[in-house]
């Protein structure tokens, strides 16, 4: 049985999660973590660094602004940590990057299986497709009520794309103060906002006279904390290191 606590358990995803937790057999639920409110069924502690209780893993879906301390009582305490809040600053990433090399840390921008198939397909095809002079565009749609664009996930995608190539492309989010030809150097990523989209990605290679688009449509949040329940149950087996949906896809694939 793996003990997990929830961290932002009163957050949209974190209700999901806890939900799913419950109906999982293997799986025990044992505390959350959120300043907003407490729960009849587990405890709730309002900081994780309040928290006496030590489980397997801990899953994180809270805000952005709460992962550094998460990050600390984590390192302190030593949990594996499971982190899906996206919008990290580049301090908390280094964070992330010197802490997991005193605890495991699982840090990914999305937790779909579909999604990194797709950021593994497209480091085999983006080569052969940007030196045949294809440009490379990516939208993404999030609900009204997402607070940071462009999505980590879009990031990701991008950041597939430019692995793959020997001459890195900028990424431009808005070329509204610009008038000029599109330069082949480039990766245009663009947020749309607005209803309750779940999380849809399309990664658009646009040649001449001719187009190929990828694309993957997240129906419900549901997908999302699967996949984080499954990542929590990977990292509680795994040494000290930082790891990625690519690294638990390589145990399945």
């Amino acid at each position: 049985m793996i003990k997990i606590i929830m961290h932002g358990c009163s957050g949209k995803m974190g209700k999901i999660i806890c939900a799913l937790l419950k109906n999982t057999p293997d799986c025990e639920l044992v505390a959350g973590i959120d300043p907003s409110g407490g729960s009849e069924t587990f405890p709730v502690y309002e900081d994780i660094a309040n928290c006496p209780i030590t489980p397997d893993a801990i899953i994180d879906f809270s805000t952005a602004a709460a992962v550094p301390g998460l990050i600390r009582a984590a390192a302190d305490k030593s949990i594996p940590l499971v982190i899906c809040t996206t919008g990290l600053s580049d301090a908390t990433l280094t964070q992330i990057s010197d802490a997991s090399k005193t605890i495991p840390i699982f840090h990914s921008s999305n937790m779909l299986l579909g999604v990194n198939l797709i950021s593994n397909i497209l480091k085999r095809i983006s080569p052969l497709l940007c030196e045949s002079g294809f440009d490379v565009e990516i939208i993404e749609k999030h609900h009204n009520k997402k607070i940071d664009a462009p999505s980590g996930t879009a990031i990701m995608l991008a950041d597939a794309v430019n692995a793959s190539l020997p001459s890195k492309m900028d990424y431009v989010y808005d070329r509204s103060q610009k008038r000029e030809p599109r330069p082949n150097s480039e990766i245009g990523i663009h947020a749309i906002r607005g209803g309750t989209f779940v999380g849809e990605h399309s990664i658009i290679f646009a040649g001449t006279d001719e187009v190929i688009e990828i694309k993957h449509s997240a129906m419900s949040k549901d997908a999302f904390a699967a996949g984080s329940i499954k990542a929590a149950k990977f990292i509680a087996g795994c040494p000290v290191g930082l790891y990625n949906m690519q690294d638990m896809l390589q145990n399945e694939i």
